[in-house]
């Protein structure tokens, strides 16, 4: 009989956590599983996302640098664990995931820190003032990606388990899915996703969103004293 490998290393628990859940929907946007079958790779231009990720998995990474197609400087997470990798295989996530990823196994409990971990990847919200009405306050939450079948099925989940709809639109530039939701529904994601002021989270994005929702309770209670 032939020697064996050594035994794979376990590096990051793969029992389901807010925590771990958080860090799969990083790995979902802004991740990729390279082709040795091995290496997985996180990149970000925000330290803090590299640091949370570490935090939410309880490996401390170390943070490396690369310049992408247009020179610009990103920061970025590599590592090699077989045992990890197939992990990610197994609840759905696939090499060029950016164009083949489809539905993902998240447990229900955990959904909305998954989604979270979305957000905080490819996610955006902006709020304005519309206009076409006076004092009337606006803000958006949108999901983005280049697969199809993902955005299809997020906004499917996000139907059953909220009854809200969205509205699908594409960008013809970059070929890339977005997902958007106005007012009222993005605020029921919002409650979903930020149940806790301790979740872990991308601060910039957070403060964002705090701003913009304070804006509207001032002219929820501006409309309050009219009527």
């Amino acid at each position: 009989m032939g020697k064996r490998g050594p035994k794979p290393k376990k590096i990051i628990n793969e029992k389901w956590t807010a925590n771990l859940a958080y860090a799969i929907g990083l790995i979902a946007t802004d991740g990729c599983l390279l082709g040795d079958g091995l290496l997985i790779d996180l990149t970000s231009k925000e330290r803090e996302q590299l640091l949370n990720f570490s935090k939410c998995v309880g490996v401390d990474f170390k943070i490396g640098t690369k310049q992408n197609s247009n020179g610009d400087k990103q920061l970025r997470i590599q590592f090699k664990n077989r045992i990890f990798y197939d992990f990610l295989l197994s609840i759905g996530l696939t090499q060029r995931k950016s164009l083949t990823m489809g539905k993902l196994k998240i447990p229900d409990k955990y959904f909305f820190d998954f989604l979270r971990g979305c957000f905080d990847g490819d996610g955006c919200f902006y709020s304005y003032w519309d206009p076409r009405w006076r004092s009337s306050h606006m803000f958006y939450l949108e999901f983005i990606s280049a697969s199809k079948k993902y955005i299809d099925w997020l906004r499917k989940e996000l139907s059953v388990r909220l009854s809200v709809l969205g509205h699908l639109g594409k960008s013809g530039k970059v070929s890339t899915y977005q997902l958007k939701y106005a007012k009222k529904e993005a605020l029921a994601i919002l409650n979903k996703m930020y149940y806790n002021p301790e979740v872990i989270c991308l601060s910039r994005k957070f403060f964002k969103i705090e701003k913009a929702l304070n804006v509207e309770k001032t002219q929820q209670k501006k409309y309050a004293r009219v009527l």
